[in-house]
């Protein structure tokens, strides 16, 4: 069992940056893969970025060159860095955490970017 503990979300303007973190309750270096998905009001989830265990990434064509996945294997979190934000980031994002047969969510949290 994983539990994932989400922050840093908020408000921010058009251009802006955020970070978001998300703790994980046990050691990340065991999982698959983490990553970030995100859902805007009437749209399915969608993947934003993940990395695996052997630290390799993926992004969104929507999110490359402007968001940033990385993991601190110690602290046992993930990050995502969020530059260049635009109107359209406005969604409520996931951390997500790949284990061998199970995945875990974190609660979410409403990311909203003003023009």
């Amino acid at each position: 069992q994983v539990q994932l503990a989400e922050s840093g979300g908020g408000l921010v303007q058009a251009g802006g940056s955020l970070r978001r973190s998300c703790a994980a309750s046990r050691s990340v270096f065991s999982l698959n893969a983490m990553g970030w998905y995100r859902q805007a009001p009437g749209k399915q989830r969608e993947l934003v970025a993940t990395i695996r265990s052997g630290g390799s990434t993926n992004y969104a064509a929507s999110v490359k060159g402007r968001f940033t996945i990385s993991r601190d294997n110690a602290k046992n979190t993930l990050y995502l860095q969020m530059n260049s934000l635009k109107p359209e980031d406005t969604a409520v994002y996931y951390c997500n955490a790949q284990a061998t047969c199970q995945a875990y969510w974190g609660q979410g949290t409403q990311v909203t970017v003003s023009s």
